[in-house]
């Protein structure tokens, strides 16, 4: 663990904030934004029936391992607890709107807001139990094989991890949107399917980046081969 002190610290926990950000946006706007569902083939290889909030929920993965590898498993359980927080708070947020009536000439109306984010708050406490069990598993397994490997080998233990705690979160939220019928159970299997291949097709994608930002953080932090920074 290393110790910073002055400016090299001020700027450790400017980007520690600067990351945290990211992840929570990523996070809430993921649960928001669940309902709309699209088609994509890649290379004509496979037919993904995939959410759009699965497109910013793998960078919330990427946060977190790098700012497990970095930070340390304690800084990244917190952005965790703050991520659940967030979203909590969020559930506030649009229950008070759905309560207020909209006014005739409002361009949004109850109905079109109701049908858009109704589901949300069962969406949100699916997402937040599946991600939670999840995220934790992530960091479990990601700081098991850091020890295991000392330090080195940042690729098996970035997909090892993400790959298994993304089927974790793709399965758990799936059974719990399904069995309060936000989903219909014919959508489960191919759902399942389509939502594991994709976040494993991303965590070998985002493989190159965790190694660009754990790279830039060595050379901006002087930190050695498994070493992380220490900040309160």
């Amino acid at each position: 663990m290393k110790t910073l002190t002055g400016k090299k610290l001020r700027l450790a926990h400017r980007i520690y904030l600067v990351l945290g950000a990211l992840f929570i946006c990523s996070l809430v706007v993921s649960n928001l934004i669940f309902q709309k569902f699209f088609y994509w083939n890649p290379f004509g290889i496979f037919n993904f029936e995939i959410s759009v909030g699965l497109l910013p929920y793998p960078i919330t993965f990427l946060v977190t391992d790098l700012v497990s590898e970095i930070y340390g498993r304690r800084k990244a359980n917190d952005l965790v607890l703050a991520g659940i927080f967030a979203s909590v708070f969020s559930l506030g947020i649009i229950g008070v709107a759905n309560v207020v009536p909209a006014i005739d000439g409002s361009p949004v109306q109850d109905l079109v807001f109701n049908k858009v984010f109704g589901a949300t708050t069962i969406a949100v406490l699916a997402s937040m139990t599946a991600y939670l069990f999840a995220q934790l598993v992530d960091i479990q397994i990601y700081h098991f094989w850091k020890r295991v490997t000392k330090g080195k080998k940042l690729w098996l233990r970035n997909n090892l991890s993400t790959i298994f705690s993304q089927f974790v979160d793709t399965l758990s939220v799936l059974l719990l949107l399904c069995y309060f019928k936000v989903l219909l159970w014919d959508q489960f299997g191919p759902l399942l399917l389509a939502g594991f291949l994709f976040k494993v097709l991303v965590a070998f994608i985002d493989t190159p980046l965790l190694y660009a930002g754990v790279f830039i953080f060595k050379r901006l932090f002087g930190l050695e081969t498994g070493e992380e920074i220490k900040i309160d």
